[in-house]
């Protein structure tokens, strides 16, 4: 599988995999100056890349764990998703959950970027449901242990 990456900013790196063993393409910040994120706002930060996903196939953006643990700094809607149709530059979208700025640098890494394959089922409206096992217990209702 190949994933065609245009860049859209003069700063942008295309994504890449910190490790052989990575399942997750780092993407980074591509940016003309510094950006401080202030304790409680979210700010949405452009990777500087557009990227053509194949047909059947889905992207999915996650945080950096580091960035979490570190800074407690991560994506306001926890995981991005881009369709496969989108063709406009990708940016992530980051809330800073501390108590002091957030500093981005250009070229720092941001988010990780997945893909996989997705399935499009027709939607069928019914009066009813298959039974299971569990039925409509939700929430705990199988306890905890």
């Amino acid at each position: 599988m190949e994933l065609r990456v245009k860049k859209t900013h003069r700063n942008a790196k295309l994504p890449s995999r910190a490790t052989e063993g990575s399942a997750g393409l780092d993407l980074s910040a591509a940016l003309d100056e510094t950006v401080i994120i202030p304790p409680g706002e979210v700010r949405s930060i452009s990777t500087g890349i557009a990227i053509e996903i194949p047909e059947g196939m889905v992207a999915f953006l996650f945080a950096r764990s580091s960035l979490g643990l570190k800074h407690s700094v991560s994506l306001v809607n926890s995981v991005g998703v881009i369709d496969n149709d989108y063709r406009g530059t990708v940016s992530i979208l980051l809330i800073n959950h501390s108590d002091t700025p957030f500093q981005i640098e250009n070229g720092d890494r941001l988010a990780q970027l997945i893909i996989t394959s997705f399935v499009s089922p027709d939607i069928v409206e019914v009066e009813k449901l298959s039974d299971t096992e569990r039925n409509t217990g939700g929430f705990g209702s199988t306890g905890t242990k």
